[in-house]
């Protein structure tokens, strides 16, 4: 018999997240739904008087901002719920009117920054200087006045905002097909069982001693993804053309360059990282000949990427102990941070095991004025440890900025996101090395930390080379078909993993199972964040001066100053390849010792 996973209704309450401490029940979500509903038509009031005074210039600015919290906590709980179970029509259809809802405010105040920049600068500065409590929104002010050459007239700006909910359709469909439709085979696991091959699953087959589970699971998986291939390359291409149409829309000269200025990051920051991940290839590549020398394998195959090159004691690591285990990690921060991160285990923070048509993989998200939520699907594996580690920095990086800053700063850039979160990974695997002497135990932490570089830091990058080809190729009028996806997919495979690995062509179909490429540009700041990361958890490691102490500054900056300037209070100048380098050159070290150590 196979191993059912159970449905949603089945689970323990202790091990879901407390959705209510959002919205009590659904009927009050409901009821906030239709005060934000009619709050639209407040809109209005404020059409064409933003530049009367600077009253009213406030008066809108603070409306604008209540009506996004409001709208904030209707998308987050109906979508948190509909990734409870993905199939659910209820809440499937909760969360599509929370984001029609969003959208016809998103068209409604689409006056709101053609206006204010159509205002003469002087008189708009004079307004800014008023005592009237504007002076709260003088920093966005200044960021719509840098973006001003990106900023449409009125009647442009309507009609941009009514499109939105019209180009969402590529991200949905692949998110329904990828979570709630597809299916995949039975496969046969070690001790000859039939096993339902899911998402959540797809790894802790891949991480199987025995090669015949490790292929029929890739094989498995892939056979069903080859099968959709130019159905999924059609999607893929709708979302990058999507993206293209806006930036040209707003006079970006690249859809790359629209994406990085929404995060106030320059395009140089993307450059250096894949230049230095480039010129350090060799150094995968050896990892590529190591592992196949400690699997004794005469071929090292795709599939063969993810099985622990040492053994593990093979222990199942329940939930209690991983998070002591993180607990015990993250001690380097002080007492305080650990107190916080206590509180999310008691209050049910988590949604903790996977179920039947729950949202894959994992993510911490949650609206302002409530605590942060994390999604997980636990497996028992250390890789399960790590990524409640790494889920877990990014709520309490949440939870400390929504602390210190007002809603209107509080919500930090993406490029600064993966920062806290891969510090969280680091710092635990640092703990874990220390306290090892064991030359196995050691050699088998030492691979899984080499591990969290090729997955974060060299795949990442290889993810972020493969979308900047597919977005400049759409650029140039070139069709993203299937056949040329899986082409530059697989070239790039070859590439990155060096001579001595076979690149099965099942992998050529990877890209179309890939999530983030439906947030164009956002993959490469994984290999940034782990870059900057690595330095700060270095840095408060070795009790240098004032480092722990920035830290947490950054950790409370919100968006209140650039990404880049953020870093810098935590000592870190992502400005240059510095940081790269430096990941990279840890990177050497763990290597060298694991080829000493085997």
């Amino acid at each position: 018999m196979a191993e059912q996973l159970k449905k949603r209704c089945e689970v323990l309450e202790k091990d879901c997240w407390r959705m209510e401490d959002l919205f009590a029940e659904d009927a009050l979500w409901e009821q906030e739904y239709r005060d934000a509903e009619q709050k639209l038509g407040a809109y209005e009031k404020f059409v064409g008087h933003l530049g009367h005074s600077a009253d009213m210039l406030y008066a809108c600015l603070k409306f604008e901002d209540a009506l996004s919290l409001q709208l904030e906590r209707l998308y987050v709980y109906a979508r948190q719920k509909s990734d409870e179970d993905t199939g659910n029509d209820t809440y499937q259809s909760m969360q599509a009117r929370a984001e029609r809802l969003s959208n016809q405010a998103a068209e409604k105040s689409s006056f709101v920054v053609p206006e204010i920049l159509s205002m003469e600068e002087d008189l708009l500065r004079q307004y800014m200087k008023s005592d009237n409590g504007i002076s709260h929104f003088r920093l966005s002010l200044e960021r719509l006045l840098a973006k001003k050459e990106h900023t449409l007239p009125k009647e442009m700006e309507e009609l941009l905002a009514q499109s939105y909910e019209a180009t969402q359709g590529a991200s949905l469909i692949f998110n329904y097909f990828n979570n709630a439709d597809i299916r995949f085979p039975k496969i046969t696991n070690e001790e000859g069982k039939e096993e339902e091959l899911t998402h959540g699953r797809f790894i802790r087959f891949l991480e199987s001693k025995d090669q015949r589970v490790r292929k029929e699971a890739f094989l498995s998986m892939y056979q069903i993804y080859r099968q959709f291939s130019n159905t999924l390359a059609a999607t893929f291409a709708a979302n990058v053309k999507q993206a293209a149409f806006y930036a040209k829309a707003r006079k970006y000269a690249s859809d790359r360059e629209a994406a990085l200025s929404a995060n106030e990051v320059p395009e140089s920051v993307y450059d250096n990282l894949i230049a230095a991940v480039r010129k350090h290839l060799p150094l995968m590549h050896r990892y590529v000949a190591l592992r196949k020398k400690a699997l004794g394998l005469d071929e090292l195959h795709m599939y063969d990427l993810y099985v622990p090159i040492v053994e593990s004691a093979g222990e199942n690591i329940p939930f209690e102990t991983a998070k002591e285990m993180v607990k015990e990690g993250l001690k380097p921060l002080g007492e305080e941070y650990i107190a916080h991160l206590q509180e999310g285990f008691d209050h049910r923070w988590i949604d903790v095991y996977e179920n039947e048509g729950k949202r894959s993989g994992a993510y911490s998200w949650g609206a302002y004025g409530t605590h942060p939520y994390v999604l997980l699907n636990y497996n028992g594996t250390l890789d399960s440890v790590f990524t409640l580690a790494h889920e877990m920095g990014h709520a309490l990086h949440s939870y400390y900025s929504d602390h210190a800053q007002p809603y209107t700063y509080a919500g930090y850039k993406i490029f600064v996101a993966e920062v806290a979160s891969t510090c969280n990974e680091s710092l635990l695997m640092q703990d874990l090395l220390k306290k090892t002497e064991d030359k196995k135990k050691r050699a088998y932490l030492l691979n899984h930390f080499l591990e969290m570089f090729k997955g974060t830091l060299f795949r990442q990058t290889m993810f972020a080379e493969f979308e900047l080809w597919a977005h400049q190729a759409q650029e140039r009028g070139e069709a993203l078909t299937a056949k040329r996806l899986c082409e530059k997919y697989h070239r790039l495979n070859v590439e990155y993993f060096g001579p001595q690995m076979c690149v099965d062509e099942e992998i050529d179909y990877e890209w179309s199972r890939i999530p983030h490429f439906y947030t164009p540009f956002y993959v490469y700041q994984y290999a940034t964040g782990i870059s900057a990361a690595i330095a700060i958890s270095r840095k408060i490691l070795s009790g240098e001066e004032g480092a722990r102490e920035g830290y947490f500054r950054f950790l409370q900056g919100g968006c209140s100053m650039t990404p880049i300037a953020l870093l810098q209070l935590a000592h870190v100048d992502m400005n240059t390849a510095k940081p790269v380098e430096e990941a990279l050159g840890l990177f050497e070290e763990l290597l060298n010792e694991t080829e000493a150590l085997l």
